[in-house]
């Protein structure tokens, strides 16, 4: 699918309130609420004692990390999916988030990992890919064919080392849709992470979304960006890396959401001098924003690319630059939890701030946008007409007094009427 235009969005957003998936009015603020070290303490009771915080600053939705048994402790190595008591603590000290979260009207968002599943005892090959003693005790015949089991090949990229779930078998289909259904009616989750959406047929994304009814869903579609072959460095043109966002969103019949890798690829390196990467050569976002902004989470480092893994990190020194563009765009931001409570007061606050602007004039995720400046040191642009804003080292304003400087920081300004 290409590019989506205004009309066409509309009638997907109409179809998304009515299926579930995403949400419609476009105003949301997502938290990705752990790290990969919140494994190390009783971390839903740690948060517990945010929701307040996080209630205030006005986001909508926190993602937490996955909730059930796991071989790893992080979540990303599940077993038992109906038992909720995890490295992150018990089930009762999450069902009591969760229902803090609820009263304060904020969303949970599950992370759901059914792209493998660990095995309990062993089975065709030798291989741990059978379920046997616990709840969807699922034999060798749920597990794809390229990954030790007797189902079919996988419809998705293989994920090395576990049992990859065969989503073409009818049975798990059934035992995942009631699955989910059970995170949002009984534990009470609202909003649902894909993770490795690329393991898998988004067409399933798509079933298990009309299936369960999520208020909201996005899924992890992280795919590499192009890069120089001579040196290394990111090309300019990273429309075949946002097309295929698009096409694996356009597959879920735009139920779900994605990430948008594509623009964080971008703004990391043009932040460091480069904020002429940052208007496309139709003068647009050059990221998943630019294209299909009302499926487009942006997000500037998340548990993989930042925290203690730090797999593709943004530069430190820059991170309020990246807010200050997310934040003030067109898409669904994301802000993770290292920078809001990790970072000191100031950070956290700065951020709290350009999310309050945000709101208060109406900024949303299918704002439009107007890129006035970018170039080397400097990239500024207007939002709905109401906002106007710039980041990098070069000196800008916006003309006109109708303009007031609402906040301001190292290397980044907003303004509104």
């Amino acid at each position: 699918m290409e590019q989506p235009n205004s009309d066409s969005d509309r009638g997907l957003e109409e179809a998304s309130a009515q299926a579930g998936g995403v949400i419609k009015n476009g105003r949301e603020i997502l938290f990705q609420g752990f790290n990969w070290e919140s494994k190390n303490r009783n971390w839903w009771e740690h948060l517990a004692n945010k929701v307040l915080d996080l209630a205030n600053s006005g986001f909508t939705s926190i993602w937490l990390p996955p909730p059930t048994q796991s071989l790893s402790p992080e979540g990303y190595l599940p077993q038992n999916l109906y038992s909720l008591d995890s490295c992150y603590g018990s089930s009762d000290q999450l069902r009591s988030l969760l229902g803090k979260l609820s009263e304060h009207k904020i969303r949970a968002m599950a992370d759901v990992v059914i792209n493998h599943r660990v095995g309990t005892t062993q089975g065709h090959g030798g291989v741990y890919n059978r379920y046997d003693g616990i709840p969807l005790p699922w034999d060798e015949h749920a597990v794809t064919s390229c990954s030790g089991g007797l189902g079919d090949k996988s419809t998705g990229e293989n994920f090395d080392g576990v049992p990859n779930i065969d989503h073409t078998q009818s049975f798990v289909r059934k035992d995942i849709a009631q699955w989910l259904i059970w995170l949002c009616k009984d534990v009470g989750f609202q909003d649902f992470r894909f993770d490795f959406a690329k393991g898998y047929s988004p067409e399933f994304v798509k079933e298990y979304i009309e299936e369960s009814k999520p208020m909201f869903s996005v899924g992890e579609y992280w795919d590499s960006c192009e890069y120089s072959p001579t040196d290394n460095s990111l090309n300019y043109n990273q429309d075949n890396h946002r097309q295929r966002i698009i096409n694996w969103i356009d597959s879920t019949g735009g139920l779900c959401a994605a990430f948008d890798f594509t623009s964080k690829g971008i703004v990391q390196e043009a932040v460091k001098g480069q904020m002429w990467r940052l208007r496309d050569a139709q003068g647009k976002p050059p990221g998943v924003m630019g294209w299909w902004p009302s499926r487009a989470v942006t997000f500037i480092d998340n548990h993989d690319t930042g925290s203690s893994q730090n797999h593709w990190p943004f530069p430190s020194e820059h991170i309020m630059e990246g807010y200050a563009y997310i934040l003030t765009h067109p898409g669904i931001p994301t802000v993770f939890y290292d920078h809001f409570y990790d970072w000191g007061d100031s950070t956290h606050d700065q951020i709290a701030r350009l999310m309050e602007i945000r709101r208060s004039q109406d900024i949303h995720s299918r704002s439009t946008i107007k890129i006035i400046e970018a170039r080397p040191d400097l990239y500024s642009a207007i939002i709905e007409d109401k906002l106007c804003m710039k980041i990098g080292d070069g000196s800008w304003s916006p003309s006109g007094d109708e303009w007031k400087l609402a906040t301001s920081g190292n290397r980044y300004a907003v303004w509104h009427k």
